[in-house]
């Protein structure tokens, strides 16, 4: 049934209904009537896969159950709304403000979320693949479990959001913020987090192979057994970071700061820490084969692996207040006859 679009009624609901995204859900008889009058198309749907008789040699049987689906419907979407397994692939969401709303398995595939408001919108599941979400601002937003694959969060607000097993594989989160995110276990290989600021965020066990974190601000950032091979980490913030047990084999750290980081464990093989900074840093059993020193700055605070501390000393100059520069040809295994590289 539809209501006539002549009728006050149809008028009414025709005038009131805003220009929306256009979305699937499943409704009782009477609102599926309700919603087909604001002008949803309607579909019915059998639960049973095939047709059930009304009769057998028992006598009558239950007719199947039948099920109300409104497609299409034009529904206002509203801070809070409950919009669980919803279906907004393609839905051009720009500037919504959709903050606290349940999007549970939501389908959001390729939507345009371009400074949209998810402030504390649960997410859980939901499948964001190539979806828009630049300058969108999504504190506390959580999305456990999301698809996140090749999604667009470049300067996105992602303060305090949880982020815990989402998969991020060649997301662009370039310039975002992610302070206190929660990360734990989170899958972004290939991810380009240029400049992104990831101060207190927890990364516990993440996987960000090959990923590009340049001038990245890790300050605190809680970063055990975090896998960051073949990563890009160039004049990286890793300021008093954990890194215990982190994988950097291969990994470029030229010019980061990583004064009183705590690389305990760590793997440093073939490395390049070319002038980086390893003030009152802690390398405790730290691997470090073949790993570029050039150029590091230390301190009397620095704790090297072994008997590194000596080997460390003898290859340096001193800079004064107790900090050192590392000379000779850089890499961790040089021999000490190589003409010192001249300090500026």
């Amino acid at each position: 049934m539809k209501t006539p679009p002549d009728t006050f009624l149809g008028q009414l609901a025709v005038g009131a209904r805003p220009v929306r995204p256009w979305l699937r859900v499943r409704a009782s008889g009477w609102w599926a009537r309700v919603l087909i009058a604001g002008g949803a198309q309607y579909q019915h749907e059998f639960m049973a896969r095939n047709e059930v008789p009304a009769y057998n040699d028992n006598g009558p049987r239950q007719a199947p159950a039948v099920e109300h689906r409104v497609i299409g419907a034009d529904l206002p979407l509203v801070p809070g709304a409950m919009l669980p397994r919803a279906d907004l692939s393609g839905a051009n969401l720009t500037s919504a403000n959709l903050a606290e709303t349940n999007l549970t398995r939501a389908d959001l595939t390729s939507a345009d979320l371009t400074d949209g408001d998810l402030t504390r919108a649960y997410l859980p599941g939901a499948n964001l693949t190539r979806a828009n979400l630049a300058r969108a601002y999504l504190p506390g937003a959580n999305l456990t479990g999301a698809d996140l694959t090749d999604v667009n969060l470049v300067i996105a607000d992602l303060t305090g959001a949880d982020l815990t097993d989402v998969n991020l594989v060649i997301a662009d989160l370039t310039g975002a913020d992610l302070t206190d995110v929660y990360l734990k276990h989170a899958y972004l290989p290939g991810a380009n987090l240029t400049g992104a600021n990831l101060t207190d965020a927890d990364l516990t066990r993440a996987m960000l192979t090959a990923s590009d974190l340049t001038s990245a601000n890790l300050t605190r950032a809680n970063l055990p057994d975090v896998y960051l091979a073949r990563t890009d980490l160039v004049e990286a913030n890793l300021t008093r970071a954990n890194l215990v047990k982190a994988d950097l084999m291969g990994a470029d750290l030229s010019d980061a700061d990583l004064t009183d980081a705590n690389l305990t464990d760590v793997i440093l093989t073939r490395t390049k820490l070319t002038r980086a900074n390893l003030t009152g840093a802690n390398l405790t059993h730290a691997r470090l084969a073949g790993t570029d020193l050039i150029e590091v700055v230390w301190s009397e605070r620095t704790q090297w692996p072994d008997d590194f501390g000596a080997r460390m000393r003898a290859r340096s100059v001193a800079l004064g207040g107790g900090r050192y520069r590392v000379q000779g040809s850089g890499n961790s295994g040089a021999d000490l006859s190589v003409p010192p590289v001249p300090v500026s």
